[in-house]
């Protein structure tokens, strides 16, 4: 018992290189999902997702656990529009993972760093007046838009790639889930076992990719 308590507890700690991913889980938002998997890695962070845990615990948990331990939780709210597939009904997980997010950093301070990307300027002070004078990074719905604005959010990091290396690592990732679903035989990359072979695949065309990383060890 006492050994299963000891591993428990090491599954549980926060990781400093650990960060959340929140964000749209559909096939129209897949190559941001890349462009995400392959910038995050070029900083040297390893992503983590809702998606890549399976078994019975509740989501809520899985999402709760998940967050603290990581260091840093990366939110999109680009897509928090009206579904179209009937009902009509507004995608309001992003926004509370958000809110779970905050609550958090506030009764944690200091170990917990949340940045909240959109596809346009000043359209997250109208969906959620409540960030006013948080800092938002806009993608413009593209890759490298994406990336540039990564470059930005986590221009504090100590190994800094260039945009040139993000987007060599983004397009072996690209390639990789194309790969993925041949092999899996799946449409999507949004499972858990394809978001675990992206991550590690991300990471070795990081290290190979990225000038900075050469000689970082990954866990």
């Amino acid at each position: 018992m006492a050994v299963r308590r000891r591993a428990a507890r090491r599954r549980s700690r926060r990781q400093p290189d650990a960060a959340f991913l929140n964000v749209p889980y559909d096939s129209k938002y897949e190559e941001l999902f890349l462009a995400f998997l392959a910038g995050l890695s070029g900083f040297a962070l390893i992503p983590h997702a809702t998606l890549e845990i399976p078994g019975s615990r509740r989501r809520l948990d899985r999402i709760v656990h998940l967050l603290r331990r990581c260091r840093y939780s990366f939110h999109d709210l680009s897509r928090v529009e009206l579904d179209p597939t009937p009902p009509a009904t507004p995608r309001f997980n992003m926004p509370f993972e958000l809110g779970l997010v905050v609550a958090l950093a506030k009764t944690q301070p200091g170990r917990h760093e949340w940045l909240v990307f959109e596809t346009r300027s000043h359209r997250i002070w109208k969906s959620l007046s409540d960030l006013a004078g948080t800092d938002e990074y806009v993608h413009g719905g593209t890759p490298l838009g994406l990336l540039r604005a990564l470059t930005n959010a986590l221009v504090r990091r100590r190994r800094q790639p260039t945009i040139a290396e993000l987007e060599e690592v983004y397009r072996d990732v690209r390639s990789y889930a194309s790969e993925i679903k041949r092999r899996l035989r799946t449409t999507s990359v949004f499972e858990a076992r394809a978001f675990r072979e992206l991550v590690a695949a991300a990471q070795r065309s990081a290290t190979r990719r990225v000038a900075a990383l050469r000689n970082v060890r990954r866990p």
